[in-house]
């Protein structure tokens, strides 16, 4: 059984929604705890109790967690997704400026046990570190949704990736941190794993994607791209993507591409970069939970 704690900006791109019903179905997956980030960060916490309640889930405890950077802009504010709520019941309060403290506790209750799984900007995981610098040491592993690494975004050249670019100097501070094992999944891989939008809209017609399904009304583009998913199927079956071990570096100090990755391959290093993608384990993987 993997323990997670999982840290989203669900709302934004749909694929933070197809994540967190991975996991609700996810049989070997116990969910500790769900941490939001970015802008309207309550916005974002109802989303995930709609998906949790849906799922007569209750009991997995959410927290809104950081809603600006660490220092640059927000660029990340409105939250479209959850203007389709709708009648779909969510939790009524949520704890106020306790995530971090959520966590932290969490992993010193559960040292070498708990997986972090941030799918979204880091800045929540970066102040995490910055409270406590022991817990680098003290959870079992991390998988990132992040970056770009040995391709091109979308085939034009360098660019930064969202997650990253949303909070650069969050992303410095957390792969320095010395994470002892941390695999960071790019778009480099995550552009590779897609499906048609009308494909899509098949599969949202069973119970834990009937949220889904409404959220996806300010989301249907013509692919549904799955990053934020193969960062939680790699968890369970690391075949699915190629790794290297190294280390990562952020440029937050560029006024044009803020948050480019660079990856540097080091045998002592505690970063693992997918740089290569088997789709097709990945969906057998994915779908054999969501079904």
């Amino acid at each position: 059984m993997r323990k997670i704690i999982l840290d989203t900006d669900i709302g934004g791109d749909i694929d933070d929604s197809i994540t967190l019903a991975y996991l609700l179905m996810k049989k070997d997956c116990e969910i500790l705890g769900i941490t939001t980030v970015n802008g309207d960060v309550e916005r974002r916490a109802k989303m995930v109790s709609a998906m949790c309640l849906n799922m007569g889930r209750g009991d997995i405890p959410i927290y809104p967690g950081a809603g600006n950077p660490l220092i640059c802009a927000d660029v990340q504010s409105g939250v479209e997704q959850a203007d389709h709520l709708g009648a779909w019941p969510v939790q009524g309060e949520f704890p106020k400026y306790e995530a971090i403290e959520f966590m932290r506790k969490t992993i010193r209750e559960n040292p070498g046990e708990v997986t972090l799984l941030p799918i979204g900007p880091l800045t929540n995981i970066a102040l995490l570190f910055s409270v406590d610098p022991e817990i680098p040491k003290l959870i079992k592993d991390m998988y990132i949704m992040g970056g770009a690494f040995g391709s091109t975004h979308f085939e034009i050249g360098p660019r930064n990736e969202w997650n990253i670019a949303c909070d650069p100097h969050a992303a410095k501070i957390v792969f320095d941190a010395g994470v002892k094992e941390h695999y960071v999944i790019g778009t480099n891989v995550t552009l590779q794993v897609k499906m048609n939008a009308e494909k899509f809209k098949e599969i949202t017609d069973i119970k834990v994607m009937k949220p889904v399904h409404d959220f996806c009304k300010s989301w249907w583009w013509e692919e549904i791209f799955f990053h934020d998913p193969l960062a939680a199927a790699v968890m369970f079956n690391k075949d699915i993507c190629g790794f290297e071990r190294g280390k990562v570096d952020v440029d937050y100090k560029s006024d044009l591409y803020p948050g480019m990755t660079k990856f540097t391959s080091d045998e002592n290093g505690g970063a693992y970069v997918a740089l290569s993608v088997d789709p097709d384990k990945f969906f057998e993987e994915y779908f054999s939970a969501v079904k």
